[in-house]
């Protein structure tokens, strides 16, 4: 069997199925699994283009031991179709070199450009007319340090957005959601788009995406919602006379947005836009993570890879 060696993108792939294949990938995900001989590796794949499933078979454990989530790894296997889902078996890898690549090209990133992200997201802000509120938000994004982090950070390790520049469209995104929701429903507009803005700010400090995405000591042991409402109150204390109820509400914002307690939410939403905001917030989260697993489908695929986190799969409805 020829081995194919032209540089392929992940997102070529599914039109290679039972052919072979070599190439270099980023490895998002690595898991030593036992299988009902011998252990496994399941592997999740990544390239700019997108991700793919693989699965080592032999020597899975002592091949583990040469490469950790995150390195470039050469791999030469058949891409298989497995249930409708496109997959690569791997025969042969080993961990490549730093002269063999450039980082950049592994690295997924949002369809939309880093400066409409950015001039969206101050349009937001300077929507905002409620004068402590507006002062805040400016201080916060306005230090070039701290909104460089944000422009470039992921929203997620895994489920949505999780790429660079994903957590300022996820932010711009549930403000819109929010500003239309807005107009429905009798929020406090200003404290409601602030709350959207403010939300998940501190996921700068939750992920380290240098290369695969991955939580950090601060973000598994505190979490992007406790220090986000710490940035909050440390920011606030430093505009003069900044109102208490105001400053109470906004933290509740930041505190209830995931909904659940079963979510690591830290309080439930006790507030109409505490409300508004975890439902617009978890809209835009679900809706592009299922829209991720459907774009990552083979092109005759019927349905999408099992979803882990909501345990089902989704139908892909294809427009006659």
């Amino acid at each position: 069997m020829d081995v194919m060696t032209d540089r392929l993108t992940i997102s070529e792939l599914h039109q290679k199925v039972n052919q072979e294949i070599s190439g270099l990938f980023l490895v998002a995900e690595k898991e030593l699994r036992e299988g009902k001989n011998d252990f496994y590796l399941r592997l999740k794949l990544q390239d700019r283009s997108g991700s793919i499933s693989a699965n080592v078979w032999k020597d899975a454990a002592k091949l583990s031991e040469q490469f950790d989530a995150g390195d470039i790894i050469n791999i030469q296997g058949t891409v298989v179709n497995y249930k409708g889902q496109t997959q690569l078996s791997v025969s042969k890898l080993r961990f490549a070199d730093r002269s063999e690549y450039n980082i950049e090209d592994y690295l997924m990133r949002s369809k939309i450009a880093p400066e409409v992200l950015s001039e969206r997201f101050f349009e937001f802000v300077d929507k905002v007319k409620q004068p402590y509120l507006n002062r805040l938000l400016h201080l916060i994004f306005d230090d070039k340090d701290f909104f460089t982090q944000f422009l470039t950070s992921p929203a997620a390790k895994s489920w949505h957005h999780n790429y660079i520049h994903g957590l300022i469209e996820h932010s711009v995104s549930v403000a819109a959601l929010c500003e239309f929701a807005s107009t429905l429903y009798p929020v406090d507009y200003d404290l409601l788009i602030s709350g959207a803005l403010l939300h998940d700010m501190a996921k700068i400090k939750e992920y380290d995406s240098k290369s695969n995405i991955d939580f950090t000591d601060i973000g598994r042991l505190i979490g992007h919602l406790t220090l986000s409402d710490q940035i909050v109150c440390e920011t606030a204390s430093k505009i003069a006379g900044f109102p208490e109820e105001l400053l109470l509400n906004l933290r509740h914002l930041i505190l209830s947005h995931h909904g659940e307690y079963e979510k690591a939410s830290v309080r439930l939403p006790q507030t109409l836009e505490a409300v508004v905001l975890h439902h617009c917030d978890n809209l835009d989260a679900q809706t592009v993570g299922v829209a991720q697993l459907i774009e990552s489908a083979p092109k005759n695929a019927i349905w999408t890879e099992y979803d882990k986190l909501n345990n089902r799969y989704y139908k892909i409805y294809r427009p006659v």
